[in-house]
């Protein structure tokens, strides 16, 4: 008997035809367990359906496999030898079918785009360009993101450090309909598709079972923190070690008890959303934190975008044109160092909450800034190592600062964003009133709070010392008095001060640049090198 043919348009109900014998294979089968292969078959014989053997067994196991022949071939008077001879034949197909779900489970890891020569030249061209940070921010706003120009140039910024040594993180915090999600997805569409990996939500143990370098410099891109709470710490570990790794206990091909230890190496740049910043504050460190624009503008400019875009007014090709252009851009960025020789003249405002892991954003921010003006740089090498690397300048570190400020800013601020936007709201209205005092149920209809936010903001500003209880009882109502009227202004005030006396000195010092040993550049350091591309690591 010829082999047979096996129908697998349903997965759940597979059919196998050979010659007049039909089997089918009821509830389909497992794809997990390779060691085995359970199934539950329903025999028939062509012309013969009210006949019909079913039988439950492992098709692996020779014992079963012969007790189905020997018992089917009396049910459906057929020679036992072509029931075995079926069953072969049958387990073959079944195991190819197999083998081919598996295979087109696995994820499909996007292949590395090849750049054609004019495709090359223009990225080249862009890298090369004057004003490399303005064109990119209008870049990124041609491509279809509304508003939001510091932090989507921020996120831009972070999302391109994945390429180097030590990668920034990034978390994206907001209220419900903010447009956090929205925000780090139009970015992301700006990064090449062979090196990010989008997620929606994780098992506890899942980044452990990713190929070893299968995360290496990959972008990973979380929608929501809460679908991925049960993997915060290995996050946390990619992020600060920069590997992972996890011993597990596994049995061998005659039972006996192994262990295995798992291992996925990084480095990875983390990018996710959330509206919990405390709840996932141990993350929260390890990132540049972006706060969305909440304000009645940013409301108008959306609405009045999603209003152009529903009308046909958007010319959507123009911005595929301008992502597809800086995702070759992301492309021709080359591994290589970056030096700070102005590091030594950074500080912090001292109000700053933990500022050792803020201090280091900062540093690893500037030579992000640095890095993607390689092409723009002199490549300088180290007398004593040889090792080649570009160094920052005076225009880097100011717009690090510049981008950086109200991150900076709200890192130093003791009280929450949302809370903190309450508070000055609050400020606004009672100045409005002429009034120092107020009660909860009369503010919270004109700056439109739920109840909930509403004593939760009153709370901690009362613990933080900002508001205090003039009088009143928790039947009545409490009135409040508004103790700290200009702290955020002389917060502000102090960090701007600092900023400003920190760049005059490094201009200062700038002014005496020190002697390059091989200037040129990375693309002619590229050209001129005869034995291969630069190949350090940044």
């Amino acid at each position: 008997m010829a082999g047979g043919r096996l129908h697998a348009d349903n997965p759940e109900l597979l059919a196998y035809t050979e010659g007049k014998l039909h089997v089918t294979v009821l509830g389909g089968i497992k794809l997990t367990g390779l060691d085995r292969l359970r199934v539950t078959l329903k025999l028939t014989v062509q012309g013969r359906v009210e006949k019909a053997y079913r039988h439950n067994l492992d098709l692996y196991n020779g014992i079963q496999c012969g007790q189905l022949a020997e018992r089917a071939s009396e049910a459906l008077d057929m020679a036992e030898s072509e029931l075995a001879q079926c069953l072969d034949h049958l387990t073959a197909a079944l195991e190819g079918y197999r083998s081919e779900r598996l295979e087109a489970m696995k994820p499909k890891q996007a292949e590395k785009k090849q750049l054609t020569e004019s495709e090359r030249k223009e990225a080249l061209k862009f890298l090369k360009s004057p004003h490399l940070l303005q064109r990119t921010k209008e870049a990124i706003a041609a491509s279809g993101v509304v508003g939001e120009q510091t932090n989507a140039m921020v996120a831009y910024l972070v999302y391109t450090s994945r390429k180097r040594r030590v990668p920034l993180h990034l978390m994206c915090l907001g209220a419900s309909g903010t447009g956090k999600t929205w925000l780090q997805e139009k970015v992301s569409e700006l990064m090449p598709e062979e090196d990010k990996l989008e997620i929606t939500t994780l098992s506890s143990n899942a980044f452990y079972y990713f190929g070893r370098e299968e995360l290496r410099h990959r972008l990973l891109l979380i929608e929501d923190l809460d679908g991925a709470e049960s993997v915060l710490y290995p996050l946390r570990e990619l992020q600060s070690k920069r590997r992972i790794s996890k011993t597990v206990t596994l049995k061998d091909n005659k039972g006996n008890l192994k262990t295995v230890t798992l291992e996925v190496e990084g480095p990875v740049c983390v990018s996710g959303c959330t509206t919990r910043e405390k709840l996932y504050e141990d993350n929260a460190n390890r990132c540049i934190l972006l706060y969305m624009d909440g304000s009645a503008e940013q409301d108008g400019r959306i609405m009045d975008y999603q209003r152009r875009l529903s009308a046909g007014l958007i010319d959507e090709a123009a911005q595929r044109t301008v992502k597809e252009r800086m995702k070759n851009v992301q492309r021709l960025l080359q591994p290589i160092s970056v030096r700070n020789p102005y590091a030594t003249y950074l500080q912090l405002p001292e109000a700053v909450f933990k500022p050792r892991r803020t201090m280091l954003l900062l540093l690893l921010f500037t030579e992000t800034i640095t890095w993607y003006h390689q092409y723009q740089r002199k490549l300088k090498t180290d007398g004593v190592t040889g090792e080649l690397y570009i160094e920052s300048t005076p225009e880097d570190i100011q717009a690090a600062f510049t981008l950086l400020e109200d991150t900076l800013l709200k890192k130093s601020d003791e009280l929450s964003d949302a809370c903190r936007g309450f508070f000055e709201r609050l400020k606004a209205h009672l100045k409005k009133q002429g009034t120092d005092s107020f009660y909860g149920r009369d503010v919270r209809g004109p700056l439109r709070v739920s109840p909930s936010s509403l004593g939760r903001y009153l709370y901690e500003l009362d613990r933080m010392g900002h508001i205090r209880i003039a009088k009143g009882n928790r039947y009545k109502g409490f009135e409040y008095r508004v103790q700290r009227w200009d702290d955020m202004e002389t917060l502000a005030g102090d960090t701007q001060k600092l900023i400003s006396g920190i760049l005059d000195r490094v201009r200062q010092a700038g002014s005496n640049p020190r002697v390059t040993q091989n200037p040129g550049g990375l693309h002619n350091a590229q050209k001129s090198s005869k034995k291969g591309a630069v190949t350090h690591e940044g």
